[in-house]
Protein backbone atom coordinates (compact mmCIF):
# COMPACT_ATOMS: atom_id res chain seq x y z
CA UNK A 1 0.00 0.00 0.00
CA UNK A 2 1.82 3.71 -0.66
CA UNK A 3 1.60 5.71 1.92
CA UNK A 4 0.23 9.02 2.17
CA UNK A 5 1.64 12.37 1.44
CA UNK A 6 1.75 13.40 5.11
CA UNK A 7 3.73 10.17 6.00
CA UNK A 8 6.25 10.50 3.30
CA UNK A 9 6.69 13.95 4.37
CA UNK A 10 7.47 12.66 8.28
CA UNK A 11 9.83 10.62 6.79
CA UNK A 12 11.68 12.51 4.58
CA UNK A 13 11.61 15.30 8.09
CA UNK A 14 12.83 12.52 9.95
CA UNK A 15 16.00 11.83 7.36
CA UNK A 16 17.31 14.68 8.24
CA UNK A 17 19.30 14.78 11.25
CA UNK A 18 18.32 17.75 12.28
CA UNK A 19 19.66 18.10 15.97
CA UNK A 20 19.59 21.41 18.06
CA UNK A 21 20.49 23.80 16.52
CA UNK A 22 21.50 21.95 13.17
CA UNK A 23 18.96 22.25 10.30
CA UNK A 24 20.61 19.63 8.22
CA UNK A 25 18.06 20.27 5.03
CA UNK A 26 14.71 19.79 7.15
CA UNK A 27 13.39 23.34 6.19
CA UNK A 28 14.44 22.75 2.67
CA UNK A 29 11.88 19.85 2.68
CA UNK A 30 9.41 21.81 4.36
CA UNK A 31 9.99 24.53 1.98
CA UNK A 32 10.04 23.13 -1.45
CA UNK A 33 6.93 21.17 -0.72
CA UNK A 34 5.07 24.90 0.02
CA UNK A 35 6.54 26.81 -2.49
CA UNK A 36 4.95 23.77 -5.25
CA UNK A 37 1.43 25.39 -4.71
CA UNK A 38 2.35 29.48 -4.57
CA UNK A 39 2.99 29.99 -1.21
CA UNK A 40 5.99 32.54 -0.53
CA UNK A 41 8.91 32.00 1.41
CA UNK A 42 11.33 33.77 3.51
CA UNK A 43 14.00 31.88 5.16
CA UNK A 44 15.94 33.99 7.80
CA UNK A 45 18.97 33.21 9.72
CA UNK A 46 18.88 34.77 13.35
CA UNK A 47 22.22 35.42 15.42
CA UNK A 48 23.28 36.33 19.34
CA UNK A 49 26.32 36.26 20.43
CA UNK A 50 27.43 33.49 22.56
CA UNK A 51 24.19 31.06 20.40
CA UNK A 52 24.44 29.74 16.91
CA UNK A 53 23.13 31.02 14.21
CA UNK A 54 19.81 29.57 13.56
CA UNK A 55 17.93 29.44 10.00
CA UNK A 56 14.21 29.92 10.08
CA UNK A 57 11.33 29.51 7.56
CA UNK A 58 8.56 31.97 7.01
CA UNK A 59 5.85 30.65 3.96
CA UNK A 60 2.56 32.27 3.68
CA UNK A 61 -0.68 32.11 1.13
CA UNK A 62 -3.35 34.36 0.70
CA UNK A 63 -3.55 38.32 2.62
CA UNK A 64 -5.56 39.83 4.46
CA UNK A 65 -7.53 38.82 7.71
CA UNK A 66 -8.65 36.41 8.55
CA UNK A 67 -4.82 34.97 9.03
CA UNK A 68 -4.32 31.62 10.30
CA UNK A 69 -0.72 30.19 11.29
CA UNK A 70 0.84 27.15 11.85
CA UNK A 71 4.21 27.24 14.34
CA UNK A 72 6.27 24.62 14.94
CA UNK A 73 10.29 23.01 15.09
CA UNK A 74 12.26 21.38 13.02
CA UNK A 75 14.95 20.80 15.19
CA UNK A 76 14.98 17.98 17.65
CA UNK A 77 16.97 16.77 20.80
CA UNK A 78 20.05 14.26 20.45
CA UNK A 79 18.96 10.47 20.14
CA UNK A 80 21.47 9.11 22.29
CA UNK A 81 23.12 5.67 21.74
CA UNK A 82 21.73 4.41 18.30
CA UNK A 83 22.93 1.07 19.39
CA UNK A 84 19.72 0.78 21.90
CA UNK A 85 17.55 1.95 18.95
CA UNK A 86 15.69 -0.82 17.29
CA UNK A 87 16.35 1.13 14.26
CA UNK A 88 18.62 4.19 13.22
CA UNK A 89 17.19 6.82 14.78
CA UNK A 90 17.52 8.73 11.54
CA UNK A 91 16.37 6.00 8.89
CA UNK A 92 12.72 6.84 9.34
CA UNK A 93 11.37 2.87 8.81
CA UNK A 94 7.95 1.87 9.21
CA UNK A 95 6.95 -1.09 10.86
CA UNK A 96 3.87 -2.52 12.91
CA UNK A 97 2.27 0.32 12.07
CA UNK A 98 4.23 3.40 13.59
CA UNK A 99 7.47 6.03 11.79
CA UNK A 100 10.36 5.20 13.67
CA UNK A 101 13.11 8.04 14.48
CA UNK A 102 14.04 10.89 16.53
CA UNK A 103 11.24 13.58 15.81
CA UNK A 104 8.64 11.36 14.63
CA UNK A 105 6.18 12.79 17.46
CA UNK A 106 7.94 15.99 18.62
CA UNK A 107 7.21 17.53 16.10
CA UNK A 108 8.13 16.41 12.45
CA UNK A 109 5.22 14.35 12.16
CA UNK A 110 2.85 17.53 13.10
CA UNK A 111 4.96 19.03 10.82
CA UNK A 112 4.62 17.02 7.92
CA UNK A 113 0.69 16.71 8.65
CA UNK A 114 -0.16 20.14 8.54
CA UNK A 115 2.31 20.98 5.68
CA UNK A 116 0.07 17.93 3.40
CA UNK A 117 -2.87 19.74 4.66
CA UNK A 118 -2.34 22.78 3.26
CA UNK A 119 -0.90 21.46 -0.19
CA UNK A 120 -4.70 19.82 -0.05
CA UNK A 121 -6.62 23.24 0.86
CA UNK A 122 -4.76 24.76 -1.96
CA UNK A 123 -4.95 22.08 -4.58
CA UNK A 124 -8.60 21.61 -4.07
CA UNK A 125 -9.66 25.64 -3.38
CA UNK A 126 -6.33 27.93 -4.41
CA UNK A 127 -5.36 30.61 -2.13
CA UNK A 128 -7.65 31.55 0.94
CA UNK A 129 -9.96 34.23 1.36
CA UNK A 130 -7.33 35.42 3.85
CA UNK A 131 -3.72 34.25 4.91
CA UNK A 132 -2.40 30.63 5.67
CA UNK A 133 0.99 31.04 6.98
CA UNK A 134 3.73 28.52 8.91
CA UNK A 135 6.48 29.65 11.28
CA UNK A 136 9.13 27.05 11.72
CA UNK A 137 12.20 27.19 13.85
CA UNK A 138 15.22 25.16 14.29
CA UNK A 139 15.43 26.72 17.93
CA UNK A 140 12.58 25.02 20.22
CA UNK A 141 14.64 22.38 21.43
CA UNK A 142 17.78 24.93 22.44
CA UNK A 143 18.20 27.65 23.98
CA UNK A 144 14.75 29.19 22.28
CA UNK A 145 16.54 32.81 21.20
CA UNK A 146 17.02 32.37 17.96
CA UNK A 147 13.45 31.03 16.76
CA UNK A 148 10.22 31.50 17.59
CA UNK A 149 10.58 34.97 18.99
CA UNK A 150 12.76 36.63 16.27
CA UNK A 151 10.20 35.24 14.04
CA UNK A 152 7.59 36.38 15.14
CA UNK A 153 9.30 39.79 15.42
CA UNK A 154 10.60 40.02 11.95
CA UNK A 155 6.79 38.95 10.84
CA UNK A 156 5.24 42.08 12.74
CA UNK A 157 7.70 44.48 11.24
CA UNK A 158 6.69 43.48 7.75
CA UNK A 159 3.12 44.15 8.95
CA UNK A 160 2.25 39.93 9.62
CA UNK A 161 -0.82 40.34 11.45
CA UNK A 162 -1.27 36.86 12.90
CA UNK A 163 -5.46 35.88 14.19
CA UNK A 164 -4.79 32.67 15.23
CA UNK A 165 -2.07 29.99 15.50
CA UNK A 166 -1.50 26.26 16.04
CA UNK A 167 1.17 24.73 17.29
CA UNK A 168 1.72 21.23 16.26
CA UNK A 169 3.27 20.15 19.67
CA UNK A 170 2.37 16.58 20.82
CA UNK A 171 -0.46 17.52 23.22
CA UNK A 172 -2.33 14.10 23.48
CA UNK A 173 -1.62 12.22 26.30
CA UNK A 174 -2.24 8.60 24.76
CA UNK A 175 -4.80 8.76 22.07
CA UNK A 176 -5.35 11.10 18.83
CA UNK A 177 -7.84 13.60 19.88
CA UNK A 178 -7.49 13.51 23.76
CA UNK A 179 -6.27 16.75 24.43
CA UNK A 180 -5.85 20.00 23.41
CA UNK A 181 -3.20 22.67 25.15
CA UNK A 182 -5.02 25.67 25.85
CA UNK A 183 -2.25 27.33 27.33
CA UNK A 184 0.89 26.78 30.07
CA UNK A 185 2.15 27.25 32.76
CA UNK A 186 4.67 29.12 33.61
CA UNK A 187 8.27 28.27 34.92
CA UNK A 188 10.86 30.05 37.78
CA UNK A 189 14.10 28.26 38.92
CA UNK A 190 15.95 29.18 41.77
CA UNK A 191 19.55 28.35 43.33
CA UNK A 192 19.48 28.72 47.14
CA UNK A 193 22.94 28.90 49.20
CA UNK A 194 23.71 29.10 53.20
CA UNK A 195 26.60 30.46 54.25
CA UNK A 196 27.50 29.11 57.42
CA UNK A 197 31.31 28.96 59.12
CA UNK A 198 33.52 25.79 58.89
CA UNK A 199 33.70 24.00 62.48
CA UNK A 200 35.20 20.54 64.30
CA UNK A 201 31.65 18.89 65.25
CA UNK A 202 32.95 18.55 68.79
CA UNK A 203 32.85 22.46 69.08
CA UNK A 204 29.76 23.71 67.63
CA UNK A 205 30.03 26.96 69.44
CA UNK A 206 32.93 27.75 67.04
CA UNK A 207 30.95 27.13 63.77
CA UNK A 208 27.44 27.92 62.08
CA UNK A 209 26.00 24.45 60.44
CA UNK A 210 24.37 25.60 57.50
CA UNK A 211 22.52 21.85 57.11
CA UNK A 212 19.36 22.78 59.54
CA UNK A 213 19.15 26.05 58.37
CA UNK A 214 18.94 24.52 54.59
CA UNK A 215 16.96 21.70 55.96
CA UNK A 216 14.37 24.31 57.77
CA UNK A 217 14.18 26.69 54.11
CA UNK A 218 13.52 23.34 52.15
CA UNK A 219 11.39 22.31 54.31
CA UNK A 220 9.00 25.45 54.32
CA UNK A 221 9.25 25.71 50.69
CA UNK A 222 8.05 22.48 50.11
CA UNK A 223 5.37 22.50 52.54
CA UNK A 224 4.08 26.04 51.24
CA UNK A 225 0.51 26.27 49.75
CA UNK A 226 1.37 28.74 46.73
CA UNK A 227 -2.10 28.46 45.28
CA UNK A 228 -5.62 26.21 44.87
CA UNK A 229 -5.40 26.33 41.65
CA UNK A 230 -7.31 28.10 39.34
CA UNK A 231 -10.38 27.73 36.44
CA UNK A 232 -8.06 26.50 33.81
CA UNK A 233 -5.15 25.33 35.99
CA UNK A 234 -3.43 22.93 38.63
CA UNK A 235 -2.03 24.45 41.80
CA UNK A 236 1.40 26.34 41.22
CA UNK A 237 3.76 23.57 42.52
CA UNK A 238 7.65 23.71 43.66
CA UNK A 239 10.43 20.88 43.64
CA UNK A 240 13.41 20.30 45.08
CA UNK A 241 16.23 18.83 42.18
CA UNK A 242 19.12 18.58 44.62
CA UNK A 243 20.02 19.65 47.92
CA UNK A 244 23.86 19.78 48.29
CA UNK A 245 26.55 20.21 51.19
CA UNK A 246 29.62 18.08 49.71
CA UNK A 247 31.27 17.52 52.96
CA UNK A 248 33.02 14.32 52.83
CA UNK A 249 34.10 14.60 56.42
CA UNK A 250 31.64 13.17 58.89
CA UNK A 251 33.61 15.17 61.49
CA UNK A 252 33.50 18.67 60.11
CA UNK A 253 30.66 21.12 60.08
CA UNK A 254 30.20 22.04 56.64
CA UNK A 255 30.78 26.04 55.66
CA UNK A 256 27.75 26.34 53.24
CA UNK A 257 25.04 24.36 51.89
CA UNK A 258 23.36 24.87 48.97
CA UNK A 259 19.95 23.56 46.52
CA UNK A 260 18.03 24.06 43.60
CA UNK A 261 14.29 24.11 43.13
CA UNK A 262 11.53 25.22 40.07
CA UNK A 263 8.47 26.42 40.59
CA UNK A 264 5.74 25.50 38.00
CA UNK A 265 3.36 28.06 38.37
CA UNK A 266 -0.48 28.71 37.24
CA UNK A 267 -1.91 32.44 36.25
CA UNK A 268 -2.43 33.50 39.77
CA UNK A 269 1.83 34.48 39.60
CA UNK A 270 3.75 36.35 37.54
CA UNK A 271 7.85 35.92 38.06
CA UNK A 272 8.22 38.84 40.51
CA UNK A 273 4.92 38.33 42.52
CA UNK A 274 6.26 34.62 42.67
CA UNK A 275 10.02 35.72 43.57
CA UNK A 276 8.90 37.93 45.99
CA UNK A 277 6.96 35.57 47.92
CA UNK A 278 9.62 32.62 48.33
CA UNK A 279 12.06 35.42 49.49
CA UNK A 280 9.47 35.74 52.47
CA UNK A 281 8.85 32.21 52.86
CA UNK A 282 12.95 31.81 53.17
CA UNK A 283 13.32 34.67 55.83
CA UNK A 284 10.15 33.32 57.85
CA UNK A 285 12.63 29.96 57.82
CA UNK A 286 15.47 31.54 58.31
CA UNK A 287 14.98 35.04 59.86
CA UNK A 288 18.84 35.29 61.18
CA UNK A 289 20.72 33.32 58.71
CA UNK A 290 23.56 34.05 55.82
CA UNK A 291 21.55 32.75 52.80
CA UNK A 292 21.91 34.21 49.34
CA UNK A 293 19.35 33.30 46.47
CA UNK A 294 19.55 33.40 43.20
CA UNK A 295 16.56 33.12 40.05
CA UNK A 296 18.08 32.62 37.04
CA UNK A 297 16.57 34.36 33.97
CA UNK A 298 13.35 32.76 32.23
CA UNK A 299 10.89 33.78 29.77
CA UNK A 300 8.23 31.07 30.35
CA UNK A 301 5.72 32.61 31.88
CA UNK A 302 2.02 31.11 32.05
CA UNK A 303 -0.94 31.85 29.38
CA UNK A 304 -4.26 30.68 28.44
CA UNK A 305 -6.26 31.10 25.15
CA UNK A 306 -9.20 31.21 27.12
CA UNK A 307 -11.69 29.37 24.94
CA UNK A 308 -14.07 30.49 22.43
CA UNK A 309 -15.34 30.56 18.73
CA UNK A 310 -11.38 29.17 17.56
CA UNK A 311 -11.46 26.73 20.33
CA UNK A 312 -14.66 25.21 19.40
CA UNK A 313 -13.66 24.74 15.71
CA UNK A 314 -10.66 23.31 16.39
CA UNK A 315 -12.62 20.74 19.36
CA UNK A 316 -15.32 20.14 16.78
CA UNK A 317 -12.81 19.43 13.76
CA UNK A 318 -10.94 17.04 16.31
CA UNK A 319 -14.60 15.78 17.36
CA UNK A 320 -15.26 14.88 13.92
CA UNK A 321 -11.80 12.66 12.50
CA UNK A 322 -11.24 10.93 15.68
CA UNK A 323 -14.48 10.62 17.31
CA UNK A 324 -13.25 12.02 20.49
CA UNK A 325 -13.66 15.14 22.45
CA UNK A 326 -10.41 16.35 23.33
CA UNK A 327 -10.08 17.53 27.03
CA UNK A 328 -8.91 21.57 27.46
CA UNK A 329 -5.46 20.91 29.39
CA UNK A 330 -2.67 23.67 30.63
CA UNK A 331 -0.47 20.58 31.74
CA UNK A 332 2.94 19.75 30.43
CA UNK A 333 5.97 21.62 30.26
CA UNK A 334 6.74 25.01 28.18
CA UNK A 335 6.43 25.53 24.21
CA UNK A 336 6.90 28.11 21.62
CA UNK A 337 3.31 28.92 22.54
CA UNK A 338 4.50 31.20 25.14
CA UNK A 339 5.59 33.68 22.71
CA UNK A 340 3.05 33.41 20.19
CA UNK A 341 0.58 34.13 22.71
CA UNK A 342 1.48 37.88 22.23
CA UNK A 343 0.45 38.11 18.72
CA UNK A 344 -2.97 36.07 19.15
CA UNK A 345 -4.49 33.09 20.62
CA UNK A 346 -2.61 30.07 20.13
CA UNK A 347 -3.86 26.46 21.11
CA UNK A 348 -1.68 22.89 20.73
CA UNK A 349 -2.36 20.14 19.10
CA UNK A 350 -0.38 17.63 17.54
CA UNK A 351 0.61 13.85 17.93
CA UNK A 352 0.38 12.11 21.17
CA UNK A 353 3.70 12.38 23.68
CA UNK A 354 4.08 8.66 24.51
CA UNK A 355 7.97 8.53 22.98
CA UNK A 356 8.54 12.07 23.14
CA UNK A 357 12.70 12.67 23.77
CA UNK A 358 12.81 8.75 24.28
CA UNK A 359 14.82 5.41 22.65
CA UNK A 360 12.79 4.40 19.86
CA UNK A 361 10.86 7.55 19.29
CA UNK A 362 7.60 6.62 17.08
CA UNK A 363 4.08 7.75 15.72
CA UNK A 364 1.68 5.72 14.71
CA UNK A 365 0.85 6.51 10.87
CA UNK A 366 -2.72 6.11 11.29
CA UNK A 367 -2.30 8.86 13.89
CA UNK A 368 -0.31 11.14 11.25
CA UNK A 369 -2.89 10.29 8.71
CA UNK A 370 -5.43 11.46 11.45
CA UNK A 371 -3.96 14.78 12.59
CA UNK A 372 -3.11 15.77 8.95
CA UNK A 373 -7.45 14.77 8.36
CA UNK A 374 -7.96 16.92 11.64
CA UNK A 375 -5.47 19.80 10.13
CA UNK A 376 -7.31 20.15 6.86
CA UNK A 377 -10.83 19.96 8.39
CA UNK A 378 -9.58 22.97 10.55
CA UNK A 379 -8.11 25.08 7.39
CA UNK A 380 -11.41 24.51 5.58
CA UNK A 381 -13.51 25.58 8.51
CA UNK A 382 -11.59 28.76 9.17
CA UNK A 383 -11.45 29.87 5.47
CA UNK A 384 -15.36 28.90 4.98
CA UNK A 385 -17.61 31.49 4.15
CA UNK A 386 -19.84 32.46 7.79
CA UNK A 387 -22.95 31.58 5.06
CA UNK A 388 -21.82 28.29 4.47
CA UNK A 389 -21.42 26.83 8.34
Amino acid sequence: MSESRAVALTRELIRCPSVTPADAGALDVVEKALKAVGFETHRIVFSAPGTPDIDNLFAKIGSGAPHLAFAGHTDVVPPGDPARWRFDPFAAEVSDGRVYGRGASDMKGAIASFVAAALTYVELHGAPQGALSLLITGDEEGVSINGTVKLLEWAAARGERFDHCIVGEPSNASTLGDMIKIGRRGSLSGRIRVIGKQGHVAYPQRAENPAPIIARIVSALSGHELDKGTTHFERSNLEFSTIDIGNPAINVIPGEARAQFNVRFNDVWTHESLKERILQVIKEAAPNANVEVEFPPSNAVSFITKPGAFTELVVDAVRQVTGMTPELSTTGGTSDARFIVNYCPVLEFGLTNETIHAVDENARVADIDGLCAVYTRIIERYFEPASAR
